[in-house]
């Protein structure tokens, strides 16, 4: 079973949600986001990623970007522009890109379904990044940006959310990059309960995006629950903030790489190596057409590359992936990157950014760029079923969720 719990969200007023809601964290460097808040007083950046308005030499781990993230959202609060809800409530989330349209439901996941594995991971943590969202969390006494999560489809949570998303939404608004972001308060009793006796049904719930902010979750939940005498295991601080997707509403882009040298081979050498694993075709573009083929731009051209068969083991949910193929047969084995998590020389570009932004990496910093045909839901859920986990930097999901749109308080 799936245990979702409502809670009392803190909101932007419709009038300044547009200014207000940020993308999240971790797709901008600190110096984007400086950018983006210069004439944007309200944004939730201010919150997110802090050090925007302190000196840039800080620390972005230090306490006092923790402190300011707090002083910030106290601001956005004492100052009226946002409110919290009167009375627990769900909320209907649905974001527009083009066209792909997806509806989750805003809701607290239960802390203890995740540490017991009910709430599913598909990657590692990095114990310093986790250490990072949990003294974020804990300073600012709330999840100030949602877990992503997705289910096996479920006929019944569709037909309740199609049900509120025929009503009045709150907010209905397209941000700077034409993404629509549309919102609906759920505080029927009735449909709350539905809501709830629904997942009820539903088995598992997967992290698609935010495995370190769940993992802090966790954490903080331990932290407050040492020091409280009286936890009874209902507080909020036992749920954290989650938007929960169906599977069939997912949309996963590609996640690309880029490497910074050749470990010292020439260009002509570095082929030969690759020609064992992979069949080499020289392309028009970069864009893999299908799995267990490759994009590889190097020497300003484009290439194909394509993983021969008996080069991976084809009936393993992990090694089976495109990227655990291309990470084992050239950039552990041609390259001897075995750690792309810690290796300096590979750096890692979201799909979003196109092509173009690997041809512009290699004419920057790189040497060699390395498009990825995108992961599937099912390998998703698959590699999750089976207790695995994908090697780093596999899937990228699209359109992100907005951070200050809701906020859940760890407080009651």
């Amino acid at each position: 079973m799936a245990k979702i719990r409502p809670f009392r969200g803190n909101r932007p007023r419709p009038d300044v949600v547009s200014k207000i809601a940020c993308p999240p964290y971790d797709v901008l460097s600190s110096e984007e986001a400086r950018e983006i808040v210069k004439d944007n007083p309200m944004s939730f950046l201010r919150v997110v990623k802090a050090e925007v308005d302190l000196d840039p030499s800080v620390d972005v781990h230090g306490e006092e970007v923790y402190e300011k993230s707090a002083e910030n959202l106290q601001k956005l609060i004492s100052d009226g522009l946002m409110v919290r809800d009167e009375k627990p409530c769900f909320y209907v989330y649905q974001q527009k890109m083009g066209g792909h349209v997806q509806a989750g439901i805003v809701a607290g996941a239960s802390v203890d379904e995740y540490r017991n594995g009910l709430i599913k991971k598909h990657e590692f943590t990095r114990p310093d990044k986790e250490t990072d969202r949990a003294r974020h969390v804990e300073i600012l006494g709330a999840n100030a940006g949602p877990v992503f999560l997705t289910y096996r489809a479920s006929k019944k949570v569709d037909e309740i959310v199609e049900k509120v998303r025929a009503g009045e939404p709150v907010y209905d608004f397209t941000a700077e990059d034409g993404v629509g972001h549309t919102f609906w308060v759920v505080d029927e009793e009735e449909i709350i309960t539905a809501l709830e006796n629904a997942f009820e049904e539903i088995p598992a719930l997967y992290v698609a995006d935010g495995h370190h902010r769940s993992a802090a979750a966790s954490r903080v939940r331990e932290i407050r629950k040492e020091a409280d005498p009286d936890h009874t295991g209902g507080e909020q601080y036992n749920y954290f903030l989650t938007v929960i997707f169906p599977d069939d509403q997912m949309q996963i882009m590609d996640y690309n790489r880029v490497v910074k040298d050749l470990g010292g081979m020439s260009e002509t050498e570095f082929m030969e190596e690759v020609s064992e694993c992979f069949e080499v075709l020289q392309a028009d573009e970069g864009k893999p057409t299908g799995k267990k083929t490759f994009g590889m731009f190097l020497g300003g051209k484009w290439f194909r590359l394509r993983a021969k068969e008996g080069s991976y083991p084809a009936d393993d949910p992990v090694e089976s992936l495109d990227a655990a193929i291309l990470q084992a047969n050239l950039f552990s084995h041609v390259l001897d990157i075995n750690d792309p998590r810690t290796d300096s020389r590979i750096d890692f570009v979201g799909g979003i950014r196109g092509m173009a932004e690997l041809e512009r990496r290699c004419a920057k910093d790189a040497v060699a760029a390395f498009a990825v045909y995108p992961v599937s839901i099912g390998e998703l859920l698959a590699v999750a079923d089976a207790g695995k986990v994908m090697p780093p930097k596999c899937t990228w999901f699209e359109p992100k969720l907005r951070s200050g749109v809701v906020v859940k308080m760890l407080d009651e």
